[in-house]
């Protein structure tokens, strides 16, 4: 294989620009000219092409976000487009397509490869940690540690005015963030879209503590969970009397510089995708797995369905009381 594609779809995560650096440089390496793809699918679709060399990704490797631009393409979803996609590769003689994205961006690519033949890898760039086949998407590590700085800064506040805090972070469809962070962080509540919660829970959770004598208590929710902070918020203070406050954190979580742990799985992930395609392989989704790089049919690794983790769970029930 002479020459491959790379682009970022979806919403940036950190860790996706050391992916990009590192495909191209083993790219390189491996004697393969690297073109990159603006603006993901979109520019996909558009031709926006632009041939890399090793300078082109230089002092890249720290930066959060993604150089090359990333949307999320609603005219990807129609075949025709994806067949228009399909031609502006072949015109550049572009054998394989590496797509850094979270869960749609990865089905993308699947159809891509099942309607045109076009060999492409996937590789896990989401902060949500909401693909299953992998242990850990890049940009996760990065957006729990910064929950978790706002975590202890909300904290050292929350404690001088004794007063609670709901604090709302990214998670749709998958609560991770708000587990991680909260057992990490101490919270008092968790709450999460994959699990029923209701506000009595929440309001009884939050009133035993004052009986044991807290003067704080911090609620992780997840904005996927189907009650509204403005909804607890208002329970929590008719039921408790308890000050309460709203933090939103939005796309601060999406933000700054990648972590060791994301760095080192892009780079791996990327490195791993060149030598995929390189030895001829395709239709291939690569993730981490017991502490190591795998991959792993790319629709079988789309079929799979994470959970949270029950004993995280029951650790925050013991820890929080």
């Amino acid at each position: 294989m002479k020459r491959i594609a790379v682009l970022t779809s979806g919403g940036d995560s950190p860790g996706m620009n050391a992916a990009i650096r590192a495909v191209v440089r083993y790219g390189i390496y491996n004697d393969m000219e690297v073109f990159a793809v603006h603006r993901g699918y979109e520019g996909l679709i558009d031709n926006e092409f632009e041939k890399m060399s090793r300078r082109s990704v230089a002092d890249i490797l720290h930066r959060g976000g993604t150089i090359i631009q990333t949307s999320r393409s609603v005219r990807f979803m129609e075949p025709e487009n994806r067949q228009k996609a399909y031609e502006n590769l072949k015109k550049l003689g572009i054998e394989g397509l590496v797509v850094i994205g979270g869960n749609g961006s990865l089905t993308g690519a699947k159809l891509l490869e099942e309607e045109t033949g076009m060999k492409v890898i996937g590789i896990p760039g989401t902060i949500d940690n909401d693909l299953a086949y992998t242990d850990y998407t890049i940009g996760f590590d990065t957006a729990v540690n910064t929950v978790l700085e706002a975590i202890s800064k909300v904290r050292d506040t929350s404690s001088s005015h004794e007063r609670s805090c709901v604090i709302e972070v990214m998670g749709r469809n998958c609560g991770d963030i708000a587990l991680y962070s909260g057992i990490t962080g101490g919270a008092e509540v968790v709450l999460l879209p994959e699990i029923e919660t209701t506000l009595e829970e929440v309001v009884d959770k939050i009133r035993e503590g004052m009986v044991n004598g807290k003067l704080h208590s911090i609620i992780i929710r997840a904005e996927g969970f189907p009650i509204s902070s403005q909804e607890i918020i208002k329970a929590v203070k008719e039921s408790t009397g308890q000050d309460i406050k709203l933090v939103v954190l939005s796309y601060l979580q999406r933000g700054g510089s990648p972590s060791v742990r994301d760095r080192l799985l892009a780079t791996e992930a990327g490195e791993k995708a060149v030598e995929l395609l390189r030895d001829g392989f395709s239709f291939r989704a690569i993730g981490e797995y017991a502490g190591k790089v795998a991959h792993f049919d790319l629709a079988k690794a789309l079929e799979a369905k994470r959970t949270p983790r029950e004993d995280l769970l029951e650790s925050i029930k013991v820890l929080s009381m």
